[in-house]
């Protein structure tokens, strides 16, 4: 049960923060946000405010923020179409009524014979069997009422693709950009919790009946020469000690100002691509608020390039898909993950948070990186590309991203069970 309450927690967080980006600018921007959704499928949570549908869904493979523009609109109202009208205190159409007219017996029945909903929101049309041409004026914020339920119409000023190359760009950088941030102050926490690490070689802790307790080291020595060469880095540490499984180090380290010689047999661990030397000790800690910050991005920057790293290795099939996880996977590694603290749990929600951001940069189509490519060419061109052509490449994509998360769900469905 705790596993299932921090994967809910985890997903929610990661999901709200990206979309959040996508969301903050749209309505700094003057975009019309019609729905910010957490997960897919069927709704099990929504609610409006401002305009905007808040919605939680079935399926937590995601989440999206849908602006007006960025789809085609539902409703599309022609000349000769009968429609009814209903009006503000000031004589503007604030509702229209396209089905289910006898329901609204108030509304203003006519035909169409002009609509522009866009630019110059103006009706024009005729009452039912009158000859008599009327021109109404539409409130920028007037609703298609359709089987009953309300859509805000959208005038082009508050579609996406009224705004300019930068604000469109920013829209769709803000959701990777809100991860990054998340990894960031995630890391900030961390690193306020539990300290930075130290600037020499000192060790924090010493696991027990490893080749380094069974050597006689203790928390807080200094290590200060490997074989004779000195030694400031812990980096360079873990190198030379994973570097020589099974083969005895002498060892110099600082305790209470004395130097004490040692000498240590790193124990010999087997990895998928190399087996390596441990010694059992880590790297001790300091509290810093100060030190803590550059700690936060460092560690944000090195996760970024392990990520990037693993994903160039895919591409060029160093790495098989089946390496691949999706729900599933994240689910059984959160279990296990969860198991071994909070803190760790922490670290796991950062890594899957620039995971997340890195992976929406990717210049695929449907993706955040695969969108900002045609904002670019855009750009480039001076002129925006043919919204029908984007829509198609965006949906291919999008299928293909489905199939993928299919086929990935599956391994990890199998890997369960085997």
């Amino acid at each position: 049960m705790n596993t299932v309450i921090a994967f809910i927690l985890m997903f929610g967080l990661l999901v709200f923060v990206h979309e959040f980006g996508h969301y903050y600018v749209a309505k700094k921007t003057g975009m019309l946000v019609r729905e910010f959704a957490i997960g897919f499928g069927p709704k099990v949570f929504s609610t409006v405010k401002n305009e905007t549908l808040y919605t939680i869904r079935l399926l937590p493979m995601g989440g999206y923020v849908r602006v007006a523009g960025e789809d085609p609109e539902i409703i599309d109202i022609k000349p000769g179409q009968h429609i009814g009208l209903t009006f503000n205190e000031a004589g503007e159409v604030d509702q229209i009524i396209v089905n289910n007219k006898a329901k609204h017996p108030d509304a203003l029945v006519i035909e169409v014979e002009r609509i522009d909903l866009d630019h110059d929101l103006i009706i024009e049309g005729y009452e039912i069997d009158e000859e008599t041409k009327y021109s109404f004026r539409v409130h920028e914020k007037a609703d298609f009422i359709m089987d009953e339920k309300a859509t805000q119409i959208a005038p082009y000023n508050r579609q996406f693709a009224s705004k300019t190359v930068g604000q469109r760009g920013l829209q769709l950088f803000a959701g990777p950009l809100m991860n990054f941030v998340l990894t960031v102050v995630i890391f900030l926490i961390l690193a306020n919790i539990q300290g930075v690490p130290v600037d020499d070689v000192r060790i924090g802790s010493v696991v027990d009946n490893s080749p380094a307790e069974e050597a006689g080291f203790e928390p807080d020595d200094t290590i200060i020469e490997i074989e004779g060469q000195s030694i400031g880095e812990w980096d360079e540490f873990q190198e030379i000690v994973q570097a020589s499984p099974e083969e005895s180090l002498e060892m110099t380290v600082l305790r209470d100002n004395q130097e004490i010689p040692l000498e240590v047999t790193p124990a010999l661990v087997e990895t998928p691509e190399q087996n390596i030397g441990q010694v059992g000790v880590t790297l001790a800690l300091e509290k810093s608020f100060i030190r803590s910050i550059p700690y936060s991005l460092e560690e944000t920057y090195r996760w970024s390039t392990l990520i990037l790293t693993n994903l160039g290795k895919l591409v060029t099939g160093q790495f098989s898909i089946d390496m691949l996880s999706g729900p599933v996977g994240i689910y059984d590694a959160t279990d296990q993950v969860v198991k071994t603290g909070f803190l760790n749990f922490l670290t796991w929600t950062a890594v899957l948070s620039v995971n997340l951001g890195i992976i929406n940069l990717v210049p695929l189509p449907a993706l955040d990186g695969g969108r900002l490519i045609f904002v670019g060419l855009e750009a480039i061109r001076r002129k925006p590309i043919d919204p029908q052509k984007e829509g198609v490449v965006h949906f291919i994509g999008f299928a293909l991203l489905m199939l993928l998360m299919i086929i990935v769900t599956w391994n990890d469905i199998q890997r369960l069970f085997l």
